[in-house]
């Protein structure tokens, strides 16, 4: 069996060259923490807050259904590429959710 070169192959590497800071209000029912954006490259959520924070990728985020727990103090980081909807529910009130979007 005779020896080839395989095809050569470019990988394009994803970068940012901004982040846009954000501040999400803690709250015991669903809310955005960071909305769709097909401009996104990844991002970080931090939970400033004593309460534990649920985050969803997808428009409903519970106690029960969802991606990630941030402890109190806790931080996330966004995986690069995903652009969709993400979610969060906090367990109790208090705090904030620091957002920083890369784009």
């Amino acid at each position: 069996m005779p020896l080839s070169n395989p095809p050569q192959v470019t990988v394009n590497n994803s970068t940012s060259s901004t982040a846009t800071p954000t501040s999400v209000t803690s709250s015991t029912t669903n809310t955005t923490i960071v909305a769709a954006n097909s401009n996104r490259k990844g991002g970080t959520i931090w939970n400033n807050s004593t309460a534990k924070l649920y985050i969803e990728f997808g428009v409903t985020a519970s106690t029960s259904a969802f991606t990630a727990v941030l402890e109190a103090g806790g931080y996330y980081e966004i995986p690069f590429n995903y652009t969709g909807v993400i979610s969060g529910v906090w367990a109790s009130a208090n705090g904030s959710a620091l957002v920083r979007e890369l784009t």
